[in-house]
């Protein structure tokens, strides 16, 4: 696996209307190289997309298509996150201000000494802060 990958940067490859360049380069090399994921993604994932269903953003039809895009990658779900959680975890996110789904996503990268690839401008800062590169790069 090459990158810790969350719930904003999935969104932005998945939602046609927030790809960007950098995000579908990002993309390429989740394919070529896979990506591992906190439990919680595959929630925030789904979530996510049931929002834009709601929101008449997409169809249903289409959320299920995009889901069913995923599960052809090589993501690699951590099955350790819980054991961080009420430790480095809840650490990270008292650091940094995050919530501690977010925190989620920062230990990861720290434990496995990965990128981590987001979207999200405090758990950005939070990354660069702790010295974990960021993907996309801008």
């Amino acid at each position: 696996m090459s990158i810790v990958l969350d719930c904003s940067a999935t969104l932005a490859f998945l939602l046609e209307d927030e790809q960007t360049p950098a995000i579908g380069t990002l993309f390429d090399e989740i394919v070529q190289n896979g990506a591992v994921v906190p439990i919680l993604w595959h929630l925030e994932v789904a979530n996510s997309l049931t929002l834009a269903v709601r929101r008449k953003r997409i169809p249903p039809s289409v959320r299920d298509q995009l889901l069913m895009h995923l599960q052809k990658l090589d993501i690699a779900t951590d099955m350790v996150t819980h054991i961080h959680a009420w430790t480095a975890t809840i650490g990270l996110a008292d650091l940094h201000g995050l919530t501690i789904y977010d925190a989620a996503y920062l230990e990861l990268a720290q434990r496995r000494r990965l990128p981590l690839a987001t979207l999200d401008k405090a758990l950005v800062a939070a990354a660069r802060q702790s010295g974990v590169a960021v993907l996309p790069q801008p």
